[in-house]
């Protein structure tokens, strides 16, 4: 790894350490051009190794194994656990660092062509940074600076009035990221918003043992996803105690002696509530602030986030913006291809574009939510029908086998062609089913094709056979010999 100070001129350099960022270092090294990485806010690896994934799944996990030590499925084993809040959180933070070291530090090492800085940096011109006060030139530019927490207007929750969040009347709050950081386990919980990182966070505390109460402003839980996926995950979540509030507009916040009360509103009816700690989860917004984008004529939408074309060029056609400062959807493994993408058309003049339709997502909670493909009300609104046929987990040989029945699987395809062009699973397993839909959507797939293929017996994946088996069969006349 060379070192910065031995020149200040760059074929390309890239503002942000993460998972993009270093995606294109990795590309750029391979092409041999001599690359600068700028990191500044989180520690290197950005959101997925430090906030992201890897904390929020280590928690999951090992919160699965607890609550199901306490509530075993078969009747022939009887057992009970113990869980130590404090010895987790270190457990999480050395499994952080390790992976940080090995994922990241490590690589950086092997990467000859790359040099790493930490500061924060501004355009100075579409071709100059300063960093430290160093002026830095490159032909070309990769902006992958990521997302933060997106903080909404609430009285007494904000922290707008600059009042520190834990004096006066202010609640406080804390984000995905401060609620890693804490020492003690609340008794009571309120999180505000049921996406992805509410409802892991959620699952994640009750099953520790907090009092946990979900708020959601839409009218169900995970707004994007299917409906019926939505409800069989409410009654799971409900089932395991978490309390969950839609079509509830949260009003204000205050602290007193009995702890931080919140007034609720539904139905033109107020509601309050009193916890420990609350939780904000309402989205994301841009890392875009402070750069200097307006000084070079970059543009960004409303919540900060850079406007691209389909090969990811800003409205600078030298500097690229790739990763969760783009917008949705903000996945890991999307940052890490758009970082590439960016960095070969930046590097090597290519005219790459980024391929969103056939992107699976999942959510980690359980059971499981993946989805890829198009939902049924997509497929209605742009061809006025649908063939669209539901499937309950209890139906696959496998599911039933092991007692994990929780969940179904839906299938949309073509009401001409029988191609596969969506499905959704909330299983224990869905984001491992998933992938086989992503293939048979992303290859032009019929239901013909899948039933004809011979699946593992018995498997959870025999769950997308059977769903297509379901346009011509009723399931619950199949045996599990049925092609």
């Amino acid at each position: 790894m060379c070192s910065a100070s031995e020149t200040t001129k760059f074929d390309l350099i890239i503002i942000g350490g993460g998972a993009a960022g270093f995606a294109a270092a990795i590309k750029a090294d391979e092409l041999g051009a001599k690359t600068l990485i700028v990191n500044s806010g989180l520690p290197m690896g950005g959101t997925c190794v430090n906030v992201g994934c890897v904390p929020t799944k280590f928690l999951l996990e090992v919160t699965g194994d607890y609550y199901k030590a306490n509530h075993i499925k078969f009747a022939s084993l009887s057992s009970s656990a113990k869980i130590d809040f404090s010895k987790v959180m270190e457990e999480k933070n050395e499994l952080v660092n390790s992976l940080r070291k090995s994922n990241y530090q490590d690589v950086l090492e092997n990467l000859p062509n790359i040099t790493y800085r930490e500061g924060k940096v501004k355009f100075i011109s579409e071709n100059e940074i300063e960093l430290d006060g160093d002026k830095l030139f490159a032909s070309k530019f990769i902006i992958a600076t990521g997302s933060s927490p997106k903080i909404i207007p609430i009285e007494g929750l904000s922290r707008q009035s600059g009042i520190p969040p834990e004096a006066g009347k202010e609640a406080g709050f804390l984000t995905n990221r401060t609620i890693l950081e804490l020492k003690k386990l609340p008794e009571n919980l309120l999180i505000i918003g049921a996406g992805p990182i509410g409802l892991e966070f959620a699952q994640i505390f009750s099953r520790l043992g907090s009092k946990v109460t979900i708020v959601e402003l839409m009218e169900r839980i995970l707004p994007q996803a299917e409906p019926i996926i939505s409800e069989e995950l409410r009654k799971c979540l409900e089932d395991e105690g978490i309390s969950i509030l839609t079509g509830t507009k949260t009003k204000k916040a205050g602290k007193e002696e009995r702890g931080k009360v919140v007034l609720l509103e539904k139905d033109n009816s107020s509601l309050e509530i009193v916890v420990d700690e609350i939780l904000l989860a309402t989205g994301v917004a841009g890392n875009s602030d402070n750069l200097g984008l307006e000084k070079i004529g970059i543009e960004i939408d409303k919540n900060s986030f850079i406007k691209v074309n389909e090969c990811l060029q800003t409205t600078q056609p030298y500097i690229y913006a790739a990763g969760d400062i783009i917008g949705a959807p903000w996945l890991e493994t999307i940052a890490a291809k758009e970082g590439n993408i960016a960095a070969r058309n930046a590097l090597r003049k290519e005219k790459i574009k980024m391929d969103f339709a056939h992107i699976p997502y999942a959510v980690f909670t359980s059971p499981q939510v993946a989805s890829v493909g198009m939902k049924e009300s997509e497929y209605m609104a742009k061809y006025g029908t649908c063939l669209c046929r539901m499937v309950k987990m209890d139906r696959v040989p496998k599911a039933k086998a092991v007692k994990e029945t929780k969940g179904l699987i839906f299938m949309v395809i073509g009401h001409e062609d029988k191609k596969i062009k969506g499905v959704h699973i909330i299983s224990e397993f869905a984001s491992e089913i998933i992938h086989e839909a992503t293939l048979a959507i992303r290859q032009g797939l019929t239901i013909d094709e899948i039933i004809d293929m011979v699946h593992i017996f018995p498997s959870f994946s025999e769950a997308i056979k059977i769903v297509a088996q379901s346009f011509k069969h009723d399931p619950k006349k199949m045996s599990c010999c049925v092609e």
